[in-house]
């Protein structure tokens, strides 16, 4: 029995390792990211496989992968944070958006200010037009080039690149409006 599952744990992993990779990669920003997240999707794969029966292989991969992709872009916010640096007008100073995310210490108050971050940025993503919110979460949250963007929706490079304009205009306000409510309390 147990050789039945490595086998069929093995042609499973030969009839979707180049797809499933291939799926990932468009999605992250690097290559290593995507093979991080391919092995993840084997471990549990190999968890589940053993515990109970998959009924449609395929469909169920590519939910953990999508899964597991949401999770990588979800810790990644320095990179995120760069872009959404928020410029005090008032005083000229520019607030810091990734030294109050991401702080060298974890505590459940940094965790709760990250999700508070990351809760505020889904609302505001929502306020936007859908052409400004799908360049802003291809670009910035799936690492897509606006070359691919171009080619995916037909649309100019330059036009993308001020729809995310935009959209980082709009996010900054209300990153700073969260920002300033934490600093007021």
């Amino acid at each position: 029995m147990p050789d039945t599952k490595h086998n069929d744990t093995l042609s499973t992993i030969k009839a979707y390792g180049k797809s499933l990779l291939s799926f990932i990669r468009k999605r992250v920003k690097n290559d290593a990211d995507a093979e991080d997240i391919l092995q993840d999707v084997w471990y549990q794969f190999s968890s589940v496989v053993n515990a109970e029966p998959i009924e449609q292989t395929g469909a169920w991969l590519y939910k953990v992968a999508r899964n597991k992709i949401s999770d990588k872009h979800k810790k990644h916010t320095e990179w995120l944070l760069d872009d959404l640096v928020v410029s005090d007008d008032e005083e000229g100073e520019e607030v810091d958006l990734s030294a109050f995310m991401m702080p060298d210490n974890t505590t459940p108050e940094t965790e709760y200010l990250r999700k508070l971050f990351w809760d505020e940025l889904y609302m505001a993503l929502d306020d936007l037009p859908d052409e400004q919110k799908q360049v802003f979460i291809w670009h910035e949250l799936d690492g897509l080039s606006f070359k691919d963007i171009a080619e995916i929706t037909g649309a100019p490079e330059q036009t993308l690149v001020s729809r995310k304009r935009y959209a980082v205009v709009h996010l900054r306000k209300r990153l700073k409006q969260l920002y300033d409510e934490i600093n007021n309390v």
